[in-house]
């Protein structure tokens, strides 16, 4: 019973990591660039979530009003950092940009709301629920069912939408789209503010279970890196299959070995996914011609 509840644990913890990473694909797909500032805005979402029902907004309504302050924010970086290194077809600026803006908003959140760690007050009932003889908490509940709710929702705008449409020829042949008359500069800038969406709306998921801080986006946003590489950048189902890999294993290895070993194995999977499936374990393998 203990190892169930451990499973059920890290699926709550690797959906947060899943969601995070699917905003990394949505970025790279359009663009070939990754806004290595999700961290930041995951953490942004979640402390603008919090002063939002500090003032006495409810939790549910709070959600869409973070959805939309994400989207302006992922519009912002795209704006400021993206769109001038691709402009000026730089090989790294977009690299340096995004993780300078995100430095910049941690700094910013640190000023706003300090140093230390907040807490959240969770919108579920705080005591846990038997599910096939374990323990959940009904948050971790609504994380995973969230989670997967937001990644379905992006899937049927893209297959049902006219701009989906659009969002799906982009990431197909950027140029070909472009000869069609498609604004891929304008589908650019909406798969960053899309994929900060992603990551606001997984802040306010994931903060009742954490304390909440300007710190809180570092290391989310580095692990779902690695569980977008793990499961593939190509691939929508890759990132929920590393993500649920990774969150399973850190909560086992944290309970059955030591905290202080529970980041070994995510890292253990990169350096060997790396080493024999370059492209992850779900993702296609690019053939470029020269």
């Amino acid at each position: 019973m203990i190892l169930l509840q451990l499973i059920y644990s890290g699926i709550a913890l690797g959906m947060i990591y899943a969601v995070i990473a699917f905003g990394y694909q949505l970025t790279f797909s359009t663009s070939g660039t990754l806004n290595f500032g999700q961290g930041e805005a995951l953490m942004l979402g979640a402390l603008v979530g919090l002063t939002l029902v500090g003032l006495g907004v409810n939790y549910w309504v709070m959600i869409p009003i973070v959805c939309i302050f994400g989207f302006a924010q992922g519009a912002l970086v795209e704006r400021v950092g993206v769109r001038p290194a691709i402009k000026t077809r730089s090989e790294f600026g977009w690299i340096m940009a995004t993780i300078a803006l995100g430095i910049i908003f941690k700094n910013v959140a640190e000023n706003i709301w300090g140093r230390d760690d907040l807490r959240f007050p969770s919108p579920l009932p705080e005591a846990p629920i038997q599910v096939l003889g374990a323990n959940v908490l009904p948050m971790e509940l609504l994380v995973v069912f969230g989670a997967l709710a937001m990644m379905l929702l992006v899937e049927i705008f893209n297959r049902k939408s006219i701009y989906g449409k659009a969002f799906v020829a982009t990431s197909n042949d950027r140029d070909a789209a472009g000869l069609m008359g498609i604004n891929t500069g304008m589908v650019i800038t909406f798969s960053y503010a899309l994929s900060s969406l992603t990551a606001a709306f997984a802040g306010v998921l994931v903060a009742p279970l954490t304390l909440t801080g300007a710190t809180m986006g570092a290391v989310l946003g580095l692990k779902a890196f690695a569980v977008a590489i793990i499961g593939g950048l190509s691939s929508g189902m890759g990132v929920v299959v590393g993500g649920l890999i990774l969150g399973i294993a850190e909560t086992t290895t944290g309970f059955y070995l030591s905290t202080g070993y529970k980041d070994v194995p995510g890292l253990v999977l990169l350096l060997l996914v790396l080493t024999f499936k370059p492209a992850g374990l779900f993702g296609k393998t690019a053939i470029k011609k020269v």
